[in-house]
């Protein structure tokens, strides 16, 4: 199930429009198109109109565009109705509303349903706007690539929704609109940014799903190089897609098959440099602290957190929490000794799992591993025991994890312990 989500999703994920990026000298990573190859050159196309190259616009939405990346959602949409109402037959403010319903799902990992409906409904008019626009005129390369970014984030949220019909179905549409954007690639940044994630993600599929290639051989071939470089060009130049990109970027390089956590690292300080208060990349920034050994700011940013998600800030959730307790209960535990405050935060981190019904391994798993080397060292048996059974149960056999608390777990059965938590432990 998962490889087929991801497959479907590809063209999704080629098609976000998002936010501002930090401007920067231009790296001209643009694929040439040539005349012979497409019906309308780029440059004979009627811009007339098009909203996302005015400079007006742009101007007037950049405090809109890092509001909503900023999760400050009311300010953004406040902004975008009042584009709406001046634009109201324009494709591009339900799609920029849709996309403010997007990220209010995403800092759940996708999981909240609770602004589906909405997404969907400023989505499906952004498509009926865009298609009205295309058919009128069909080198209207704005109202294609507007078209491909709302099939493109409806065709993810099917995927993640296991409805793999419309996935499919939105997914292709997305594909289709990608490619007839890509001819404007030179006249703006933005209609890069499809191209770039194709380039790299259809390499990237191949690669990884062997038994997909024949299905992949009736898409464009991809550039995974040529895909990287358009990335980072479409990261430092876009102003509506720059962070969007920056996202994927960040999250490419830190993959296994990029293995450039340092690269990822550098991108993910920017975004949260610009979006202090967005905590999707925010907990994305903790953990590549925490695994470059960064643990002084992995340590001040999970503090953070922590700080915003007492106080209701939105976006802040049970998600993001689980991360912080984590790091911190680590840094107490390793970099100060302090074992009272680490056992607090393993506590409160697997808590945290158990509201997000993540309780499969992570987080969890090394939080009930490092509580019960805790309890061990204080020789709080039943405590120990508690955690060690938990460890048991879900550890990889051939771990160091498993074979600790199975030898502790051997060592002491002779004791009368039962399975009871710990009253220190605080269940859901």
């Amino acid at each position: 199930m998962h490889f087929i989500r991801h497959t479907l999703a590809l063209a999704g994920l080629l098609c976000a429009l998002q936010a501002p990026a930090q401007h920067a000298p231009a790296i001209d990573t643009t694929r040439q198109v040539h005349l012979a190859n497409v019906d309308v050159s780029p440059a004979a196309a009627d811009t007339k109109g098009w909203l996302l190259l005015d400079e007006g616009i742009k101007l007037e939405l950049e405090g809109a565009m890092h509001n909503l990346y900023n999760f400050h959602y009311d300010r953004a949409e406040k902004q975008f109705r009042s584009l709406r109402r001046r634009y109201p037959q324009h494709p591009m403010p339900y799609f920029l509303m849709g996309l403010t319903q997007w990220w209010k799902i995403m800092p759940s990992n996708v999981t909240n349903r609770q602004f589906d409906k909405v997404f969907y409904a400023y989505m499906d008019t952004a498509i009926a706007k865009g298609e009205r626009l295309y058919e009128a005129d069909d080198t209207n390369f704005e109202a294609s690539f507007l078209l491909s970014a709302a099939y493109g984030f409806s065709a993810r949220l099917h995927a993640e929704r296991h409805d793999l019909r419309k996935a499919t179905v939105y997914s292709k549409r997305a594909l289709e609109y990608v490619q007839r954007s890509q001819q404007a690639n030179g006249l703006s940044p933005e209609f890069l940014f499809g191209t770039a994630l194709f380039n790299y993600y259809a390499v990237s599929v191949a690669d990884d799903y062997p038994f997909l290639r024949p299905i992949l051989l009736f898409f464009p071939k991809g550039n995974r190089t040529l895909g990287l470089q358009q990335l980072r060009s479409t990261s430092e130049n876009g102003f509506y897609t720059g962070a969007e990109a920056s996202f994927f970027l960040m999250k490419i390089l830190a993959s296994p098959k990029e293995n450039d956590e340092a690269g990822a690292l550098r991108i993910a300080r920017r975004l949260v440099t610009t979006y202090p208060d967005n905590a999707y990349f925010q907990r994305y920034y903790a953990l590549l602290c925490f695994n470059q050994g960064e643990f002084r700011e992995c340590e001040r940013v999970s503090l953070n957190i922590l700080d915003k998600l007492n106080q209701g800030q939105a976006g802040y959730e049970s998600f993001s929490g689980r991360y912080a307790t984590y790091y911190l209960g680590w840094v107490q535990q390793t970099k100060y000794k302090n074992l009272s405050k680490a056992r607090d935060y393993y506590q409160r981190c697997i808590v945290f799992s158990e509201l997000t019904e993540m309780t499969k391994g992570g987080y969890y798993l090394y939080a009930n591993y490092n509580l019960g080397r805790i309890a061990e060292a204080q020789q709080d048996l039943r405590a120990a025991h508690h955690y060690y059974q938990t460890v048991l149960k879900q550890a990889d056999r051939s771990s160091s994890m498993y074979s600790t608390a199975k030898a502790f777990l051997r060592q002491h059965r002779a004791t009368r312990l039962t399975d009871a938590a710990p009253a220190s432990y605080s269940a859901r």
